[in-house]
This record gives structure tokens, C-alpha cells and sequence, in this order.
């Protein structure tokens, strides 16, 4: 599919690409408008519109609804943020989302509806080449972006962290991924290593008002917002509210 190989051509080290995430048709008209090419669903947001906490607090079936929205308002490729699978099977997941018109997901290794527990390594990396399987059959090179949470979850020692990460994430990259996402690793913190280190393009997930110029110079290959986007409009929104109170 010409929107699935569109959305890889974007990942590029060095030269991001940058994906707003949105929530919603009118979210997703605006960022095209402005001249994006691509856009990201994140689960947050569009959890946030629905008056729902993140973390899988939706269906799989809710997701899908918004999405198809979203495609049918905007002609650019979306990826989408499916958590860790809703607890669906990988042809299920595939299925669905080529059926709403995406051509790309996010795929974190927290395991909302087993407490919020940690996938092993291995055990996310078969879950990626499950869902790569699933795309291959139905014909599509669905862009998987394999995400870890580990800095987030501050799991494990410090001392080795990123180097667990990269050990993680290169096992989702043999498995299938095409690109990787240490969620929540700082440049500060070894962003750079953990670039240099691994086989794929890195997404990151940042402020609006982080600095483009450095996270180009580490070498990430994609950019995206996730819930800040959204917390930005909302504060600017506020501003104009409490003028009115």
C-alpha cells in the first residue's frame, strides 16, 4: 500500500520526521492543514476525548471508531497507538486497522490488562514478529513501531538501563519492527547511545517546544507528541477561558 511505504519513507536518522498526534477529525484537519504528511492517533488523547484514563480503558472497537474518523477525514498515512494489543490477536489487531485505513502502529511492552506488567524481552519480541506475520498476510508492510517502557517504568538498575534497553529493543528489530521507541528516555539520560546503538530509526515522543536542531543532530528518526499536544491546547485554552470567568 502506497500510504504504508509513504509513512516508512519518514523515518529517517537524522532528518525525522515529524508525525503530530492527534485525536479527532478536527485535531487531524489541523495538523494537515498545516502541512503535515503524517499524522499519529495517540492512545491518550483520543482516551481523553472519550472522558476515559489511558491504559487500555477503551475497546479495541472505540479506537477503531475514532480512527476511521480520522481516516476519513484526512488523506495522509496514520499510524496508530494501540497500547500493548487490548488483549486482541495480532490478526485481529492487523485486521482492524487496515479495515479503518491505518497503515501503522505503536506497540508498547506494558501489559495493561495483566496489571500493567513488563513483557520479557523475548516475549515482546514475538509479539512483534506475530503482528509482522499478520501484515505480511494480508498483504500490507503495516510500519510497526516497537516501544519499551522501561524508562518510564524506571525498571531495573540504572546503571544498565539503556544498555537493556538496546538489548530490548534489538531483539524487536530482528523480530520485525521498522522503527524503535524508547518512551521516556532522555537525551540527557543516553538517548544518543541508545541511537548510535541500535539497528532502526528511533522515534521519540516530546513537548511541542522541545528543540528540532538537537534531537535532528542525535539522530532520531521520528518525532511525535503523544498527549502534549493536546495538554499544550489545553492550556492555551484556559488562558482564554479565564478571561471570562
Amino acid at each position: 500500500m502506497e500510504k504504508a511505504a509513504a509513512l516508512l519513507a519518514l523515518h529517517r536518522p537524522g532528518n525525522p520526521g515529524v508525525l503530530p498526534t492527534v485525536w479527532d477529525a478536527w485535531s487531524a484537519n489541523t495538523v494537515v492543514n498545516a502541512g503535515f504528511s503524517a499524522l499519529t492517533v495517540g492512545s491518550h488523547p483520543v482516551a481523553d476525548s472519550l472522558g476515559k484514563p489511558d491504559g487500555e480503558a477503551i475497546s479495541f472497537d472505540d479506537l477503531l471508531t475514532r480512527v476511521a474518523q480520522i481516516t476519513a477525514a484526512v488523506d495522509v498515512p496514520v499510524s496508530v497507538d494501540i497500547e500493548s494489543g487490548y488483549g486482541e490477536s495480532p490478526a485481529r489487531l492487523i485486521d482492524g486497522l487496515l479495515s479503518v485505513g491505518a497503515v501503522g502502529f505503536n506497540l508498547e511492552d506494558t501489559v495493561h490488562k495483566e496489571g500493567d506488567r513488563l513483557r520479557t524481552p523475548e516475549e515482546h519480541a514475538a509479539l512483534v514478529g506475530e503482528l509482522r506475520a499478520a501484515a505480511d498476510a494480508a498483504g500490507v508492510h503495516v510500519v510497526i513501531n516497537a516501544r519499551t517502557d522501561i524508562f518510564i517504568k524506571k525498571e531495573g538498575a540504572d546503571s544498565d538501563r539503556v544498555q537493556r534497553g538496546i538489548d530490548r529493543l534489538t531483539l524487536a528489530a530482528q523480530a520485525g519492527a521498522d522503527s524503535l521507541f524508547p518512551a521516556g528516555l532522555q537525551p540527557a539520560d543516553g538517548l544518543a547511545t541508545l541511537v548510535e546503538a541500535v539497528p532502526l530509526p528511533v522515534s521519540v515522543t516530546v513537548k511541542p517546544d522541545a528543540d528540532l536542531a538537537a534531537l535532528t543532530a542525535i539522530g532520531v528518526g521520528r518525532i511525535t507528541f503523544g498527549p502534549f499536544l493536546q495538554w499544550a491546547l489545553t492550556e492555551k485554552i484556559n488562558e482564554i477561558l479565564t478571561r471570562w470567568k
